[in-house]
Order: structure tokens, then sequence, then C-alpha cells
């Protein structure tokens, strides 16, 4: 390493002190410059472009969000009404949820309109569709990430797909548990069991909430359906 390094200092002194060294060194530079000089307008039009491309992409998905956004407004509006139809279709006007969840798709905005359209054909008895909606909004909010689970689970289970059902009431009560509302979703896990039979299952996940979650609200219900559930377990096993 030492030596190299006194090398590299012989050749820099050499390249001062020498002014024909540093010609030719420059000369052999130029040339490859002449030999390369596709290849290096290629490459530095190839990063020129990633640069714009992804302004022009970032102030484009801005500007989409924005766009989103004031299109939600109007949407919201008819959702809070409880006007379903023109919350998801729009007015003629103004984009329903579901245009602006599919035109707007990958922008914030796009993301909310998926949760409230959701919700929306939820209300309105379209549960497949209520379904794809809800599977589709992404959220970093626990809280409306464990709604969302929820909401897809009553929206199976209106479909009559129990386990399915369960499987999202358990996602939601996991999405960073805590005993304010995963007792609720367990406890919804626990009827969605029952609904299909597995008592078993459903004694099982009413016990977790009176382990786990005592100080909750729902505990006290909890131990009679646990009761109930292993009583109608212990005659299926019969």
């Amino acid at each position: 390493m030492a030596k190299e390094k006194v090398k590299k200092h012989s050749e820099f002194e050499e390249l001062v002190e020498n002014p024909d060294a540093l010609a030719d060194r420059l000369v052999s530079s130029e040339d490859f410059v002449k030999r390369n000089k596709s290849m290096l307008i290629g490459v530095f039009a190839l990063i020129a472009a990633v640069i714009v491309g992804g302004f022009l992409y970032f102030n484009y998905r801005r500007t989409q969000n924005a766009e989103a956004q004031k299109a939600m407004f109007q949407a919201v509006y008819y959702f809070e009404a409880d006007s379903l139809n023109k919350a998801l279709n729009g007015d003629g006007q103004y984009d329903g949820l579901l245009k602006i969840s599919d035109e707007y798709s990958g922008t914030d905005a796009g993301n909310l309109a998926n949760f409230y359209a959701g919700v929306a054909l939820l209300k309105d008895g379209k549960y497949a569709e209520a379904v794809s909606h809800l599977e589709d909004f992404k959220s970093d909010d626990y809280l409306m990430q464990a709604r969302a689970y929820s909401l897809t689970g009553d929206a199976l289970l209106e479909q009559g797909k129990t386990k399915e059902a369960a499987d999202l009431y358990l996602k939601a009560a996991n999405e960073n548990a805590n005993p304010y509302f995963s007792p609720q979703y367990l406890m919804k896990a626990g009827i969605a069991y029952e609904a299909g039979n597995d008592f078993k299952a459903a004694a099982e996940t009413y016990g977790n909430i009176i382990e786990k979650y005592e100080s909750s609200a729902e505990v006290n219900d909890a131990k009679k359906y646990k009761a109930r559930a292993e009583m109608l377990a212990g005659g299926e096993q019969k």
C-alpha cells in the first residue's frame, strides 16, 4: 500500500515538473475522448434524461395529487351526506370516488378514494367491489389500515366467506395491537368463526380477549360468548 502511494506521488511530481509528460497525458485523455465520443455523449444524454424525467414525473405526480384532492372534496361531501350514488359516480360536474381511484391511482388522494369507495360500496350492498377497493387501500396510519381490514372482513362476511372474514378481523386486531380497538376486532373474528361453525376457533378468539384485554369493555361479552362456543364445540365433538 505504501509503495503504491509513493508511486502515485512520483507520477504526480513528474506531471507537475515535466511539461512534456503533462502534455502527453492530456493528449492521451483527448484521444480517449475522441475514440469514445459517441459512447460518452450517450452516457451523458442518458444521465440527463434520467434527471429530467425524474423531475417531470415528480411534478406530474404532484399535479395529479392536487387535482385528485380537488375532485375528492365534492365526492366526500356526497359521501358524508349519504348520497352514495353521487359519491361513487359523480354528479356530472365532479368526478366520483370510482373514477378518482382509477384515474389518480398512485396518488395519496387516489389511495384515500379507494377507502371511501370501499365503504360506500359496502353500504350499497356491492360487497365484491367493496373488497376490491378496500384491498387497494394502503396506509401508514395503523388505525386507518386496521379499519380497512375490518371493513374488508365485513364485506367478506356478507358474502358468506366466514373464514376469510375472520382472518381479516384478526389482521385488524394485530395491526399495532392496542386495548382500544383490538378487542372489538377480536369479537368480530369470534362471531365470524361461529358463523362458519368453527366454534373451537371462536372460543380461542374470545379467550384472547379475556387474557390480553381484561380491562376492555368487550371482556364480559367475551366470557359469555366463549362459554357458549365451548359448549357448541363440545356438542360437535360428541
